[in-house]
C-alpha cells in the first residue's frame, strides 16, 4: 500500500497529473492532494475559489482526500510538512519548462522540493515537449 501526495495550483495541473496517478493506484493505497496558499494580502478570493476546483478535480477522479493550506508557507514548506504528517510514500508534482533566467529570478517551487526531501517525487510535464 502506497500513499501519494499530489501537489497542485490549477485545474490543468491537476487534469495533467491524474493520468499518471491513476496508473499507479492499487487495491489500499491512500491519496492526499494539497493547494498551497500563502494567505493575508498574497491570496485573492479568486485564488481559494480555482485552488478548490482543482483539488476538486483530484477528489472526483481519484477518489483523493484534499486539503487546502493557506497557513503562510511556501508550497514546498506545505507539502513537505504534510508528507511527514501523513508519511507519504511519494510526491507527485507538476513541472513546467522555464528559462534559466526565468528560473533565476521567480525561483522553482519544484526545485525546492527536489532538493529538501527525503521522498521520491515523480514530476510529469505540463507542458508537451518542443
Amino acid at each position: 500500500m502506497t500513499t501519494f501526495l499530489i501537489g497542485t495550483d490549477s485545474v490543468e495541473t491537476s487534469e495533467t497529473l491524474v493520468p499518471y496517478v491513476k496508473g499507479r493506484l492499487t487495491d489500499g493505497d491512500t491519496v492526499y492532494a494539497v493547494n498551497s496558499l500563502f494567505g493575508g494580502d498574497d491570496t485573492s478570493d479568486e485564488d481559494v475559489a480555482a485552488g478548490e476546483e482543482a483539488l476538486r478535480v483530484l477528489a472526483d477522479e481519484l477518489g483523493a482526500d484534499t486539503h487546502q493550506l493557506i497557513r503562510g508557507n511556501s508550497p514546498q514548506e506545505d507539502m513537505l510538512e504534510f508528507a511527514r504528517d501523513h508519511d507519504a510514500d511519494e510526491l507527485v508534482i507538476g513541472i513546467r519548462k522555464r528559462s534559466p533566467t526565468g528560473k533565476m529570478l521567480f525561483g522553482s517551487t519544484a526545485q525546492d522540493l527536489l532538493l529538501d526531501t527525503d521522498r521520491p517525487v515523480a514530476t510529469v510535464p505540463l507542458t508537451k515537449p518542443n
